[in-house]
């Protein structure tokens, strides 16, 4: 277990780096982190998709900054803490799936297998980007198979 950085309450950066705090807990930071993801998206308000789409591209932009910065300052490449990553890949798993709980709940559960499992490409990339932009892509990418794994559910449910 790695230790939570104090800059993480005292510093905004990286406390957004850090999922606004959730990435802080000692166990399992990446499930907390895309609990926290979900909770934000349920605050959202209504968009059309490609405002969503827009409102993800921010985000993932504005991650790459954040989670690059923060590992720089704190001096650990993809600290386990640093869960934006988590916030942009669970948005993008929920853009236009169906609506209700079983939906939200399968998002959830299927981001964190891709996002744990890391299948090929994703470990791959995992290994071989650095910085801001590797620290996002692995999550953006589990993001996006566990998104064509749901609608392709939704197709036969």
């Amino acid at each position: 277990m790695v230790t939570t950085p104090r800059s993480v309450w005292r510093n905004p950066i990286h406390f957004l780096a850090f999922g606004l705090g959730s990435g802080a807990v000692p166990k399992a930071p990446g499930t907390f982190g895309t609990l926290a993801g979900l909770l934000i998206y349920l605050c959202l308000p209504a968009m059309s998709p490609m405002s969503y789409v827009a409102f993800i591209a921010v985000m993932l932009l504005l991650g790459i900054w954040l989670c690059g910065k923060t590992a720089d300052d704190i001096g650990v490449h993809d600290h386990g803490g640093i869960v934006w990553d988590e916030f942009v890949g669970i948005w993008l798993t929920l853009w236009l799936i169906p609506e209700g709980w079983l939906w939200l709940c399968l998002a959830f559960v299927l981001f964190r297998i891709f996002d744990i499992a890391k299948p090929w490409p994703i470990g791959w990339l995992d290994r071989k980007l650095g910085g801001g932009l590797g620290i996002m892509m692995d999550d953006v990418l589990a993001g996006a198979f566990a998104w064509i794994c749901l609608q392709v559910l939704a197709l036969f449910i």
